[in-house]
């Protein structure tokens, strides 16, 4: 039948059909529908891991033990899952294990712009890399054949054009698998050095074999057209290539994008005059080309950053692009910012106000960096925040102890978070950290996690108790705030930042957006109180404006939570409906 899916949604049907059996993720954006539809078909075990190293453990698990498995996860997550990556390299599979990674050109929810391809290059493993949602569905069935043929897991490279565009998929039915049996074999399972070296010679020999399969597999097709110019490339850029040149080039288009081929590229390559490399991010393929020998065209005219589009590649390959408006010359600038009524903003204010630094981490609280709170002053990865916060008084002492706090989230805390905390508590170092606990994992749109109580499908699930697992770990301080209450929240982190020992303070209030959540009624101003000081502004509501020197508040954003009302001197910010 055929039906529009997303790219993510055609990815989850493939794994349907496939008989994958096993499914274990983090979510990550743009990765997290493919978990999130593959939990609608009852086949399928789904499950949200606490991070992406135990979600591919466990894929690996069921792969041993017969089953047909997947993991998926963004980019980034790839970093916190390579461990086992390299590694099950050289194990290989029992049953087809399929790996999905989702890069984010241009980052528009990433804190780097990293290129996926070259883990498959350096594990040893190979990639499939769809342009639409139709490949994306077949690439996910043929990569398990791909895995139980070569005896090795595969990575799908998905991107966020291909993740979140539609197309059409042609969909057929499951097909239930065999559970192959598991057999005790310690030289290909257990690796401790003397049976790693045995299995290296055996991964270069599998990638020899997967580099004569990409010289005529159905991934990699070209397609000829005027032989003046030739163009080699993959996923989304084969789009953009397609509707720039249509016929008036020839194209050689990968989608095993690792390993590469070599004769097929050559053969391809002799057949134009000129040949060009459109490719995003990194010259993973134009690298690929210049060490066969051919000259190429690629990065000297294309960026290395950012995501492709069909007026840039017209541009930078001499073709005339069309006259055009950018919507940036006519739309005002709208920077993100937390929702109205977000538990985290009362917290930040708090801390910007004592002139705390804030070292901070991955979620939608990271925007509490954004003016005019500007309460954020680090963020690198996952749980980074704690263990930045223990090295940075470590070697600042005193000069730092009483006044600089790690805020992460509930979600981020299980994820990477208890690993740092250990570690404050093992050394005692002088630190304070702030679990933002908004009973969700917020800003990958509402999974759960170990401390909800409810898995993926929302049933009732082990619920993993926050303050006992602080204080489990040796922390004797842990303290429950409500955000809401400024001055509770005020106190408290003026008590902990002087307390001479490990502290956590744990900020409890569920997400705003979380639809069992009942709100107040929108506040209304009185104007003739408000006397335009602005004071609620500087929460940075998007709730609230001025007009006229008097604030405003917009009751379809207002959710009655009172944290303006703290502020203002005037009683101008008053309960109730709007009259």
């Amino acid at each position: 039948m055929k039906q529009l899916m997303l790219g993510n949604q055609a990815f989850a049907r493939g794994l349907y059909e496939a008989g994958c059996c096993v499914a274990s993720s983090y979510p990550g954006t743009p990765s997290t529908e493919v978990t999130e539809e593959a939990a609608k078909y009852d086949e399928i075990y789904c499950e949200w891991a606490p991070n992406e190293k135990v979600a591919m453990e466990v894929a690996f698990g069921a792969s041993l033990a017969g089953k047909r498995s997947f993991c998926g996860m963004k980019h980034v997550g790839l970093n916190v899952a390579a461990d086992p990556l390299f590694t099950c390299s050289y194990t290989g599979v029992n049953a087809g294990m399929v790996i999905c990674v989702a890069d984010d050109a241009g980052m528009h929810s990433s804190q780097n712009e990293q290129d996926s391809r070259h883990y498959a290059v350096s594990a040893k493993l190979p990639m499939l890399e769809p342009s639409d949602s139709a490949e994306a569905y077949e690439f996910t069935k043929k990569a398990y054949e791909l895995s139980e043929q070569f005896d090795t897991p595969v990575l799908v490279k998905m991107c966020t054009r291909v993740a979140h565009s539609q197309s059409v998929v042609d969909t057929g039915e499951r097909t239930e698998q065999k559970t192959r049996p598991y057999q005790k074999d310690i030289a290909k399972y257990v690796m401790m050095p003397a049976n790693a070296i045995r299995r290296h010679p055996i991964v270069e020999e599998r990638m020899q074999k997967l580099t004569a399969f990409a010289e005529d597999c159905e991934f990699n097709r070209v397609e000829m057209g005027d032989t003046k110019l030739g163009i080699v490339t993959s996923s989304t850029s084969y789009q953009y290539v397609k509707e720039v040149f249509g016929e008036t080039a020839s194209i050689l288009k990968l989608g095993m994008i690792h390993p590469l081929p070599e004769k097929l590229i050559l053969d391809f390559a002799s057949k134009v005059e000129k040949l060009v490399v459109v490719e995003e991010l990194d010259p993973v393929i134009e690298v690929h080309c210049k060490r066969l020998g051919i000259a190429v065209t690629g990065k000297d005219v294309l960026p290395l950053e950012g995501e492709y589009a069909q007026n840039l590649i017209a541009e930078k390959l001499g073709k005339q692009v069309p006259a055009y408006k950018s919507l940036q010359e006519t739309l005002p600038a709208r920077p993100p910012v937390m929702c109205a009524g977000c538990p985290h903003r009362g917290l930040f204010y708090v801390l910007a106000k004592n002139k705390c630094i804030v070292l901070g981490d991955i979620g939608c609280y990271t925007l509490g960096a954004v003016a005019p709170l500007s309460a954020i002053e680090m963020t690198l990865c996952m749980g980074a925040s704690i263990s930045a916060t223990h090295g940075f008084n470590q070697a600042l002492g005193e000069e730092s102890e009483g006044k600089t706090v790690a805020v992460i989230g509930d979600s981020t805390f299980m994820h990477s978070g208890m690993t740092g905390l250990a570690n404050i508590a093992y050394n005692q170092s002088n630190s304070t950290v702030i679990i933002l606990d908004n009973s969700i994992t917020g800003m990958t749109g509402h999974q759960q996690n170990p401390t909800t109580g409810y898995n993926i499908k929302g049933d009732p699930a082990g619920k993993i108790d926050l303050e006992s697992l602080c204080r489990s770990m040796g922390l004797k301080r842990v303290t429950v705030v409500d955000p809401y209450d400024l001055e509770e929240c005020d106190r408290i982190i003026k008590e902990e930042l002087a307390a001479k020992e490990p502290s956590v303070i744990i900020s409890r209030r569920p997400c705003a957006l979380l639809k069992y959540v009942k709100h107040q009624p929108p506040l209304r101003v009185d104007t003739d109180s408000c006397a335009g000081c602005k004071a609620c502004m500087r929460l940075g509501c998007p709730a609230i404006s001025m007009k006229n020197n008097k604030a405003v508040i917009d009751n379809t954003l207002c959710v009655g939570c009172g944290v303006c009302q703290q502020l203002c001197k005037f009683g101008a910010l008053q309960a109730g409906e709007v009259c």
